[in-house]
């Protein structure tokens, strides 16, 4: 049997039922989220860029407000998102979203190539990694970055030996990886950015869900030869 570590707590007997009984998996909260107070503004006829749930959540919480009329030109909100789950979040509050991609490099590259006459604001939080400040300005695209909530690193422990480790975040990736070292354990990671994050750390065994959803990283664990 082999022994899978989640870095993140999800539904136990969803991955029971999809894993079946050929694995043995534990898991650990590798951050903490809390949202900020920001005082809400007018974010009329900007486009919004979400990456994150817990952005949308903190979005909502603190009391902004889109406007979705797509017939009134000078206020409509075009709503992009990052992620299914960030796309299902958005659609709990009524929100359409006018563009969805896997990765943040794949929505900058639209952006660049097909939207940069547009204005940003990007609801994210403090450990945010800089890829879109790194490239929008740089093309003379309007972006403006704000920060909705914090992640704490927690920094658990790992006194165990695992045949897989399974990663969600950058920021996951560095609370995990700062004091602990993971031996031989096949690394799956849950988008393109956690996967550069986790070759910061010479991390070589990492098998990345293309999809970026746990879908992929079920597939991968169960089709993976160990």
């Amino acid at each position: 049997m082999k022994k899978i570590l989640f870095t993140k707590k999800i539904d136990e007997q969803l991955v029971s039922n999809i894993l079946g009984g050929s694995f043995y998996c534990e898991y650990i909260e590798a951050i903490r989220i809390k949202n900020r107070k920001v005082k809400p503004f007018n974010v009329r006829g900007k486009s919004i860029i979400f990456t994150s749930v817990n952005g949308v959540k903190s979005f909502f919480e603190n009391g902004f407000v889109l406007n979705q009329d797509f017939t009134n030109r000078l206020c409509f909100n075009r709503v992009y998102a990052v992620g299914i789950k960030t796309k299902r979040e958005l659609r709990k509050y009524g929100v359409n979203t006018y563009k969805v991609f896997s990765y943040a490099y794949a929505l900058i590259d639209f952006i660049i190539n097909k939207a940069n006459e547009e204005c940003y604001i990007h609801f994210c939080g403090n450990l945010a990694l800089d890829l879109f400040n790194n490239k929008l300005p740089l093309q003379n695209i309007s972006y403006r970055r704000i920060v909705v909530y914090d992640t704490e690193l927690l920094y658990p422990e790992i006194n165990e030996n695992y045949d897989g480790i399974v990663f969600f975040s950058p920021s996951g990736v560095r609370s995990v990886l700062t004091n602990n070292d993971i031996g031989q354990a096949k690394v799956f990671a849950i988008g393109r950015t956690t996967e550069d994050e986790l070759k910061k750390y010479n991390i070589k065994n990492i098998i990345t869900n293309n999809e970026a959803n746990l879908d992929g990283i079920f597939h991968s664990i169960k089709n993976i030869e160990f």
